[in-house]
Parts: structure tokens; sequence; C-alpha cells
């Protein structure tokens, strides 16, 4: 039994180790390629994951396993972001300092904010699942969690300026990324994010194996949601309606990087949200669609802890892959930098 342990032990140790199970095609970075870009951002992402369990297994200096998968991408890691109730690293703030030679390939921005999602170890189970069940109801950015990590991004911002930042996430700390970014957006401050099987906290109908049903479901609610936008809209002062409307046009112009995997049900049904749009465009009820959308974003509007799967505009990429994947595989960071031609990329903008 103490064998088959260390053997297992020492497969996870493989998995987190960059030279072994990190993007190690890549000879080079040019952060002008979106390839290059995913896999980087990527890796940070698997960076965080990992300096949580480095503080887990205590291993520090030459035994972390961690810095390595910021290392190869040229950047440093200057803060790492501890949630106070169980003492995890949640997040980390790294800066871009390369070598002279790399500048002619182009420069992502000089800070990266980037959360890791949720992971199912003792020391991080609870606090973990306990988040991952506020996201449907809302109450992330109540949470302690999200009060940091939005203070940072707001400290950075105001220092420096968001041409400056770009926001990095995976599963849950996607959708801690995309809420301070939509907060950030509805003021006019729109930042570059990138996130990766961000959570869908809705009914996933992206998951319905009936084409017909699926859509007759999804042309239904954007009846039902477009009917209720002229009650909502009468009950609001012209003052709260011009705010409102503002706040709508800032979020519309802020298009976030969304990385999607069809066969995850966590985070599936923004591909069905965004290509329904197209769809009530052909058949002619674009008018519909667009106040059901208006109306599902301007309802929660001026409520702390909106939805964050609700935004107008993103440039998606699925992973199209022809395989059969497990639900772990399909939900994973690791595929996202991962070398293959099955990266299907659409940009979808509001009102377009």
């Amino acid at each position: 039994m103490k064998r088959e342990n260390e053997d297992e032990y020492e497969a996870k140790l493989s998995t987190w180790k960059f030279g072994i199970s990190g993007p190690v095609h890549l000879s080079y970075v040019d952060w002008r390629l979106p390839d290059h870009k995913r896999s980087g951002f990527a890796s940070l992402v698997q960076g965080v994951y990992i300096l949580e369990r480095d503080r887990q297994k205590k291993r520090a200096g030459s035994k972390a396993l961690a810095p390595p998968w910021w290392s190869f991408f040229h950047f440093q890691c200057i803060k790492v972001l501890v949630d106070p109730i169980d003492f995890s690293i949640f997040g980390a703030i790294f800066e871009y300092k390369p070598q002279t030679a790399y500048y002619h390939q182009g420069n992502p921005s000089r800070y990266i904010v980037v959360f890791r999602g949720t992971i199912i170890e003792p020391e991080t189970r609870k606090r973990d699942v306990y988040l991952d069940m506020q996201l449907p109801l809302n109450g992330v950015t109540h949470d302690s969690r999200y009060q940091i990590a939005f203070q940072e991004i707001h400290d950075i911002v105001i220092n420096i300026g968001p041409r400056n930042v770009s926001l990095v996430g995976h599963s849950l700390g996607a959708s801690i990324a995309l809420q301070a970014g939509k907060d950030l957006a509805k003021r006019g401050c729109h930042i570059e994010s990138y996130l990766f099987n961000p959570p869908y906290t809705s009914p996933p109908i992206e998951k319905l194996n009936d084409h017909y049903l699926k859509g007759k479901v999804r042309v239904a609610k954007s009846f039902v949601t477009a009917s209720l936008y002229h009650a909502i809209k009468g009950n609001k002062d012209n003052y709260m309606r011009q705010q409102h409307d503002d706040q709508f046009a800032w979020l519309c112009s802020w298009i976030p990087n969304l990385f999607v995997n069809p066969k995850d049900p966590v985070c599936c049904e923004y591909i069905g949200q965004f290509e329904h749009r197209e769809r009530m465009k052909q058949l002619g009820l674009y008018k519909v669609d667009h106040i059901a959308s208006k109306n599902s974003l301007m309802s929660v509007f001026g409520r702390e802890g909106d939805p964050p799967h609700l935004i107008p505009s993103a440039l998606l990429t699925k992973n199209m892959i022809f395989m059969e994947q497990s639900y772990k595989e399909a939900h994973s960071i690791e595929q996202w930098w991962q070398p293959h031609s099955y990266w299907h990329s659409k940009l979808y903008i509001y009102g377009e």
C-alpha cells in the first residue's frame, strides 16, 4: 500500500513539473501569436495552482515546482494573494520582465493578475467548494476573497492604468476575474481578460441532446425575458434609466477572452448564449433578442453580486478537439496549452 501511494504521488509530481507536463512544444514565446498567448496565460494559472500545492507540501527554494511555470515566459511573481479564512494561495500578481532580445516579439501587459480554481484537497476543499456553491447565488462579491482580489486589481489600475494590466483565471478563478472585469467595465474601465472554463451559473441548455427542443427553449426564453422589459423599465425613473444605459454601453464595449469546451457542462452554455444570438438574427428576431439581453443585464444593475456570466460581448474560443473527453479533461487548465489545430475562435460584439 505504501508503494502504491508513493507511485501515485510521483505521478502527481510529474503533472506539476513544467519540463514534463508544460507546453514543452514551445521553444520560444511570441506574444503576438494567439497560441503562444493562450499557452502562456494557462501556464500562469497552473503556476498559481502549484504555488498552493507547494505551500501545502512545504516545498520551497529549489524544491518548489511552481516557478518554472512563469519564469519560462519571463514573468516574476511579485505578490501572492492569500485567503484570510483558510490561508490558501488563491491568486498571484506577476510582472513581465523580459530579456532585451524578446522585446521585438511583442509584449503582454506589464502586470498579470491570476486566479486559480478549486483544489479538492483537505486544506482547500471546504473553502473552495463553499465559494463554488456561492456562484449561482451571486454571493462571491460579498466574500473576502473577491474583495481582496478586486482591491489589488483596483490599486494596480489606479497606479499604472488599465492598459498595463490583464486578468487571468480558471474555473472559480475565472468567475472572480470576470466579475472584477465587469465591475470595472461598468465604470468605463476596460481590462484585457483571459478566462478559462468560466462557470455559467444558470442551467446548461446547451447540454440538451434534442437540437430542435434546445432552439425552442432558447427562443421562448428570449420572448419571456423581452416581455418583462417594459414592466421593469416603467418602474425606474429617468435618472436611473440613464445611469443604467451608460453602464450597459460601457459593458458592451468590453470584450473578454473566453476559453470554453463544448463537453464541459460548467462553461458550455456560453457557446449556446452567443450562438443563439446569431440564430435570432437569422430568424429576423434580433430586436426581441436585443431587448431580452439588455433586460437580463439591466435588471441586475444596481444590485451587488450580479451573475458574472451575464456579459454582452466576448471573443469566444472553443476547444473542438475530436476525441472522447472526461469531465475532468474537458474542464482542465492543461488542455489550453496543448498543441493541436482544433481551436475555433469567434468574436461576438453586442449590437453587431
